[in-house]
């Protein structure tokens, strides 16, 4: 066998014992947190390169996306419309907030406003940096913020919700050694979800997973019958994309930003508190239930809060679809209306001091 593969195996293994590790100590998400941790603290202290191809992680996000899907119905898209504005509301609310404690912080730190403001955002990592080079920040900072936000909302948000629902979280842990039925042919329809995944991976953000979670949704509520995930292939796609994931953040990353990281870190837990607070808002405005409602706005990636939700008896086909909403709004609309607000405030200040 040769290095590349040697190194593959010796990923896998590390990956499948921090799950195993976090699944006996009754940790959240255990298959995908646990490889995460694994990995990323292999290989700092080892200073080995983990190895992990791009289509093993992107099965796994494919998958999940067809995971999420199952759990939508008519009922579901029904059930999301009259939640869609005040929704909206809160989103807008918790941008503003990030966008505020990001400025506010840059009083005391050498970093200037629009690269604070995109390395605090709730967006995906990889569209913020993006989208800061199109601003002129510097995507270098924005890349390690981001990251110590990543890393914060992964370990923050499903330990205090499964923490709090604890009772309902534990009935949902994923096993290598549940049981399934085999379902026959009727898994031939999984193959539409995964050319939707694939064909829209590099089109939209989350494209890959939002291409087989739609395509399985838009089954699901035809008169097409579906068979059910099997345990072990969910067990599997969550150590993929926790892998994928883990070899991608490196602690020399986090100790370039320094000092700043612990700023970044205390502004990630604020964000996460003031969404919480929103999140309890909407539940007690609207029938959603509280872990719904709590995930849904909370400023995680749309594939961890819906398994989040998942585990602890929430909805993740709402919670699917509201973080979708919220990965829109801050691509869509969120960049143009930071350049068009920090270039206004710039050619303000310019006609103030002249």
């Amino acid at each position: 066998m040769n290095a590349t593969g040697i190194r593959l195996i010796e990923t896998l293994l590390i990956g499948f014992i921090g799950g195993l590790v976090f699944s006996l100590l009754h940790l959240p998400l255990p298959w995908m947190m646990g490889a995460l941790f694994f990995v990323m603290v292999w290989q700092g202290v080892t200073k080995r390169q983990a190895y992990w191809p791009s289509p093993i992680r992107d099965s796994g996000l494919v998958i999940l996306g067809i995971y999420f899907g199952l759990y939508f119905t008519a009922e579901t898209f029904l059930s999301v419309g009259p939640y869609f504005l005040p929704y909206l509301v809160v989103t807008i609310l918790l941008i503003s907030a990030s966008i505020f404690i990001s400025t506010l912080v840059t009083h005391w730190i050498d970093v200037d406003k629009m690269t604070s403001v995109f390395g605090s955002i709730p967006g995906g990592l990889s569209e913020m940096v993006i989208a800061s080079e199109a601003v002129h920040a510097r995507s270098s900072l924005v890349a390690i913020f981001q990251t110590v936000r990543l890393v914060t909302v992964l370990f923050v948000v499903p330990t205090s919700i499964l923490f709090y629902f604890t009772e309902r979280g534990a009935a949902n842990t994923v096993t290598p050694f549940q049981t399934f039925s085999f379902e026959g042919w009727t898994y031939l329809w999984f193959v539409l979800p995964v050319i939707a995944g694939i064909w829209l991976r590099d089109r939209i953000p989350a494209g890959i997973v939002i291409g087989a979670l739609v395509a399985t949704a838009s089954l699901n509520i035809s008169p097409v019958e579906l068979a059910a995930m099997p345990p072990q292939l969910l067990m599997a796609a969550q150590l993929a994309v926790g892998i994928g994931i883990g070899i991608k953040i490196s602690f020399a990353d986090l100790k370039i930003g320094g000092k700043y990281c612990f700023v970044y870190f205390i502004t990630s837990l604020l964000l996460i508190l003031i969404s919480f607070g929103l999140g309890a808002t909407l539940a007690y405005f609207t029938p959603l239930t509280l872990p719904t409602a709590l995930l849904s706005i909370a400023p995680g990636g749309l594939v961890e809060m819906a398994l989040t939700a998942s585990a602890v008896g929430g909805d993740p086909a709402i919670v699917s679809a509201f973080q979708l909403t919220r990965i829109v709004v801050i691509i869509v609309f969120v960049p143009p209306f930071l350049k068009w607000y920090f270039s206004s405030k710039q050619e303000a200040e310019q006609r103030m001091t002249n």
